[in-house]
């Protein structure tokens, strides 16, 4: 496999990029060394910078949606779900801020968004949706919270590394 020197993909370098990958694709450290023709040590190097990179913008673009909000509406377990979309509406409103959303589209991205929070047609585990300037949302679940690199991690089989 050939590996552009110079190419990045955002903040990874075209090394992690390929390393993450095929990481992801299920190859083990000691499989990726031997087709880029390094150790396994250093793909572990490699590996480890990259999620580091990762973590990094993660928790950059966390920030910088904080700084773009105007709301954020908590809604708790008992909650019925038709309910929702009018707390959203009036966060918003009382923002100064007409929400890109009608009943139908909220009600959906909350059951869809936050499914691990729903059950039937209400909330059992709070749900935490941030409304921005531009009156678009987004629906925090817990699960919405894991980082990437802790959902990837389930992709990558457990003692894999070598």
């Amino acid at each position: 496999m050939r590996v552009v020197p110079g190419k990045r993909y955002g903040l990874l370098t075209e090394r992690q990029y390929t390393v993450l990958k095929l990481r992801i694709a299920g190859k083990t450290q000691e499989e990726i060394a031997r087709m880029l023709g390094t150790s396994r040590e250093n793909i572990s190097i490699i590996e480890k910078r990259a999620w580091r990179k990762v973590r990094l913008a993660e928790e950059t673009l966390r920030y910088v949606k904080e700084l773009l909000s105007v709301a954020k509406v908590t809604i708790p377990p008992g909650t019925h779900l038709v309910q929702v979309p009018g707390m959203l509406i009036a966060a918003a409103d009382k923002a100064s801020v007409k929400l890109k959303g009608n009943f139908t589209r909220i009600y959906d991205e909350i059951r869809f968004r936050a499914e691990d929070c729903i059950k039937g047609t209400h909330v059992v585990k709070p749900v935490t949706v941030v409304i921005y300037r531009d009156g678009t949302f987004e629906v925090v679940s817990e699960d919405s919270q894991k980082s990437i690199r802790e959902k990837v991690r389930s992709t990558i089989r457990v003692g894999n590394s070598h």
